[in-house]
C-alpha cells in the first residue's frame, strides 16, 4: 500500500522549540546566542503547556515536537512539558547539551514521559576542533561518552555536525567515530551567514558541492544522512542515480581517506529526500513564542501566546507564498529541482535579505539557464 503524500500546507512534520536560552556552553556558532540564565520574556510553564496543547489541532498523525535549546535541561517545568505531550499523545525528541545536566537522573525522567530519540552535537572528530567550537575543554571527550550512553540506554541517537573550513577535513574519522558507536542518523548542518565570527570558516560552492557529494558516498556504510540549510543534497541525490561525479580535490582527498579507514562502501545510498525545507513541512518555535519559518530565518510570523501555531502555519501569507516554489528567484526560480529542494531560504536571506532570492551557496546551474545561454 502506497502511503498518502503528506500535504506540507496543511501540517508540519517537525515543529522545533527552542524552548530556553540558558545554557552554559558558549558556542561560537551558536544559533540561540545562548546565555547563562533564561530570559525575563521566555514562556513560562502555563504558557508552554497552552503551546504544547494547540499542536493537537493539527490532528493525528501530529507533528514530532524537538525540544532544543540553549540546554533544554535548564528548561523550567521540563517534566510537565514532556508529561502534557504524552497525555495528548505528541512525539517528542530532544537535543540536550552535553552539560553535567544530561545524567542518570535526566535519563530516567525522558524514559519515563516516553522520549525515545535523543540528538547531540559533534562538530569535529577531535578535541582540539570540537572543543574550539564550544568554548570548553573536555565537550568533545564528554560527547562521545554521552553518545555510547545514550544508545546503551536504549535511545534512538542522532548526531548534528556542523561543516566548516575548520572540520571539513576530519568529516571521514567523523564517520568512523560514528559507525563505530552505532549511531544511525548524521545530520550535518551548513552554516548561514550571521554577523559572528565564524562566518570566516564558511566554505565556497565548490567545496560545498564536494561535501555533500561526499556525504552522498558516505551514507553508502549505512548511516542515514540528512541535512540542516542545505537542500542541494537532494538534487545530489538524484544525479549521483544518474552519473558518477568527478569532484574536486577535496572530495577525492575525503573519499581516499574514508576507504583507508573504513573499506569500500556499499552500493545503496541512505540519504534522506524529503521535500522540507524552511516552513515547508518545518517551523521554528522560539523560547518567547514567536514562530520563524526555521531556527536560521528570523522573520517573524506570529506568537503562539497570542495565536494558535495551527493558524499560523496555515494561514501566515508569507509562510503560504514561502511554500511555494514558484515565487523563488534566480537560479532557484529556474531550476528543475525548485520543488524538491528549493535552495536555503535562511541563506538567501542572510545574503540579500529576500527570502525568495536563489541559494548563492548553490553551485548548480538549470538546465533552461544552459539552454538559454547556449541559445544567446
Amino acid at each position: 500500500m502506497t502511503p498518502r503524500p503528506i500535504d506540507y500546507n496543511s501540517k508540519p512534520i517537525l515543529i522545533f522549540w527552542e524552548t530556553t536560552k540558558a545554557c552554559d556552553l558558549a558556542c561560537k556558532h551558536c544559533r540561540a546566542s545562548a546565555l547563562l540564565e533564561a530570559l525575563p520574556d521566555e514562556m513560562d510553564i502555563e504558557q508552554s503547556l497552552s503551546f504544547v496543547e494547540q499542536i493537537k489541532q493539527f490532528g493525528a498523525p501530529y507533528p514530532v515536537l524537538i525540544l532544543t535549546g540553549g540546554d533544554i535541561m535548564k528548561k523550567r517545568g521540563l517534566e510537565q512539558i514532556l508529561q502534557r505531550a504524552k497525555e495528548l499523545g505528541i512525539p517528542t525528541s530532544m537535543s540536550p547539551s552535553a552539560t553535567p545536566l544530561l545524567n542518570e537522573e535526566s535519563f530516567s525522567m525522558m524514559k519515563s514521559k516516553g522520549v525515545k530519540s535523543l540528538s547531540l552535537s559533534l562538530d569535529g572528530a577531535s578535541s582540539e576542533t570540537h572543543d574550539w567550537l564550544r568554548g570548553y575543554i573536555g565537550t568533545f571527550d564528554k560527547t562521545v561518552e554521552l553518545a555510547r550512553r545514550i544508545i546503551s540506554e536504549g535511545f534512538t541517537l542522532q548526531i548534528n555536525t556542523t561543516v566548516f573550513k575548520k572540520n571539513v577535513h576530519e568529516l571521514p574519522q567523523l564517520l568512523k567515530i560514528l559507525l563505530e558507536t552505532k549511531v544511525k542518523t548524521w545530520e550535518v548542518f551548513s552554516l548561514i551567514k550571521t554577523g559572528r565570527g565564524i562566518d570566516r570558516e564558511d566554505l565556497d560552492t565548490e567545496a560545498y558541492e564536494d561535501v555533500f557529494n561526499y556525504l552522498e558516498f558516505a551514507s553508502r556504510y549505512g548511516i542515514s544522512i540528512r541535512t540542516v540549510e542545505a537542500p542541494f543534497f537532494r538534487r545530489i541525490l538524484l544525479e549521483r542515480e544518474k552519473k558518477e561525479y568527478k569532484g574536486g580535490t577535496l572530495y577525492n582527498k575525503l573519499i581516499e581517506e574514508t576507504v583507508n579507514l573504513l573499506g569500500t562502501p556499499g552500493d545503496r545510498p541512505k540519504g534522506h529526500t524529503s521535500q522540507t525545507r524552511d516552513g515547508k513541512g518545518i517551523i521554528f518555535v522560539a523560547h518567547n513564542g514567536d514562530v520563524n519559518p526555521s531556527g536560521f530565518l528570523p522573520i517573524n510570523l506570529g506568537n503562539v501566546r497570542e495565536n494558535s501555531i495551527v493558524d499560523i502555519y496555515r494561514n501566515n501569507e508569507t509562510l503560504i507564498k514561502l511554500r511555494d516554489s514558484k515565487n523563488f528567484k534566480g537560479r532557484c526560480g529556474a531550476c528543475e529541482y525548485a520543488d524538491i529542494c528549493g535552495g536555503s531560504r535562511s541563506r538567501a536571506y542572510s545574503y540579500f535579505e529576500d527570502i525568495f532570492q536563489e541559494d548563492p551557496r548553490c553551485k548548480y546551474v538549470p538546465e533552461s539557464m544552459k539552454a538559454l545561454n547556449s541559445a544567446r
